[in-house]
């Protein structure tokens, strides 16, 4: 692993780390059972879903938050969005804010008898605490509250500002995220804000999130005959829609699992790699297969564009009778590094899928979510500060990661709250399997992002209120 050179911010103090550490160590069991009781409300906020627990999650989280002692604790929605808690302590004059973001909504689960164990009744098991959300993200709710029972009062004595901002729609897209963040701009206005949602490098190394792809994508409509007919009596003259939208699929990648739309921007190769090993683990492929592309990894997985077929609408092989199918759908996923225009990034898809099109076949493509990537400075006050803080709490040197999923919601906050600067830390690792089946937190490494929260809190003073 090489990690890039940086300007170090002091080194916090080791007497005063010491004793932060010690304190946490009494804080930590509360911690972990207040995000266990967090696991076990099934806030999954997507259309269909019942509501109850989306609320009373949020009523959890904000009860959480007036146990740190934010004197303004509020929980607010907007559009007919999902609830979302807003806890805050204005700055004095002069002095910084920090707005502190994680969200309380979950992945649905899955196939519930793959779990090991029941994913809304968490477990330990080996150092890890498994559930669903256990990562993603109420490990980054706890991480806030936690960090804050450690320094809240320091802070407050201190003068700066802290605002929570805990959402409940994240996973299903952040619908109404924009309209909220204009409708409470004041409450939300921040010269900092640290988003507790991605990754750390591995257990036991600490990361900060510089770059992030954005996402396009769109669904795609293959129709080849108005009804289902015989396929003995018909096949031949016609091609079923389903095998015409997989040969339109296939036109995506070249034979070396390239993408193959033309006019898509390929960022710079990191600084750092990956162990193939380590990667094919913890990515669950199988042995002997051979991987896609070409170049580092971590390009691959971070500073290039990846499409995917997410999901196919066709019969199911049980299902299936002797027809041939007359329409067939499938959702196409496009991630995008930084440097490219989203709405550009769906135009070239688009217009590939058009070229493609089969004369046999009528095809439509709908348009559909549109994510900008994000990059962070190489250099500032808050990312020396962050990589200072997270090294003496994981006592090992940060490493600057990207990550190869997307958070479209922080161009939002970028451009609401153009004067913050936006830091992406990590309390998953690679083998969190967030969204996944066992889900699960390295309980280990929880503790040590609680600490270089703290860490981090404690030093924004050095930063100054830039509003």
């Amino acid at each position: 692993m090489t990690t890039t050179d940086h300007t170090p911010a002091p080194e916090p103090d080791a007497a005063q780390v010491a004793a932060l550490r010690e304190r946490l160590d009494e804080l930590l069991p509360a911690a972990i059972g207040d995000l266990e009781d967090l696991v076990r409300i099934p806030s999954i906020a997507f259309e269909g879903y019942d509501r109850e627990p989306v609320t009373r999650s949020a009523e959890a989280v904000a009860e959480l938050l007036r146990g740190t002692g934010l004197p303004e604790v509020r929980i607010e929605a907007v559009d007919g969005g999902s609830p979302a808690v807003i806890a805050r302590r204005p700055a004095a004059a002069g002095k910084p804010t920090v707005m502190l973001y994680a969200h309380h909504d979950v992945q649905p689960t899955g196939d519930e008898s793959q779990w090991t164990t029941a994913p809304f009744e968490p477990s330990q098991r080996d150092g890890r605490l498994y559930g669903r959300g256990a990562a993603d993200d109420k490990a980054g709710v706890m991480a806030h509250v936690t960090a804050l029972r450690l320094v809240g009062e320091e802070l407050a004595e201190q003068g700066i500002g802290v605002t929570v901002f805990v959402e409940g729609e994240e996973e299903c897209g952040s619908p109404t995220f924009r309209s909220f963040i204009e409708t409470h701009r004041e409450a939300l206005a921040a010269d900092l804000i640290i988003v507790a949602d991605s990754a750390n490098w591995e257990v036991g190394v600490p990361a900060l999130t510089t770059s992030l792809r954005g996402v396009v994508d769109c669904v795609v409509e293959v129709r080849a005959l108005e009804h289902a007919v015989h396929s003995g009596l018909f096949g031949g003259p016609v091609l079923d829609s389903l095998t015409q939208l997989s040969r339109l699929l296939a036109t995506l990648h070249d034979e070396h699992g390239e993408v193959a739309v033309e006019g898509l921007v390929r960022a710079e190769d990191p600084a750092v790699d990956l162990e193939e090993s380590t990667w094919r683990s913890d990515a669950g492929v199988p042995a002997g297969l051979e991987l896609s592309g070409s170049g580092p990894l971590t390009a691959r997985l971070w500073t290039r564009p990846a499409l995917s077929v997410i999901g196919i609408d066709a019969p199911a092989v049980r299902e299936a009778s002797n027809t041939l199918v007359p329409v067939a759908r499938a959702k196409v996923s496009l991630r995008i590094p930084a440097g490219q225009d989203p709405s550009a990034a769906m135009d070239a898809l688009v217009a590939h899928i058009e070229q493609h099109a089969p004369a046999t076949a009528k095809v439509t493509v709908e348009r559909g979510e549109e994510g900008k990537p994000f990059s962070a400075p190489a250099h500032s006050p808050a990312t020396d500060l962050a990589r200072s803080a997270f090294t003496a709490a994981w006592g090992t040197q940060t490493v600057d990661t990207g990550l190869g999923g997307s958070i479209p919601f922080i161009a939002d906050l970028l451009e609401v709250f153009p004067q913050a600067e936006v830091l992406v830390t990590g309390v998953e690792d690679p083998q969190s399997r967030a969204h996944g089946i066992d889900e699960s937190l390295h309980l280990g490494d929880f503790a040590k992002v609680c600490l270089g929260e703290a860490l981090l809190l404690r030093g924004a003073e050095t930063l100054g209120a830039q509003r």
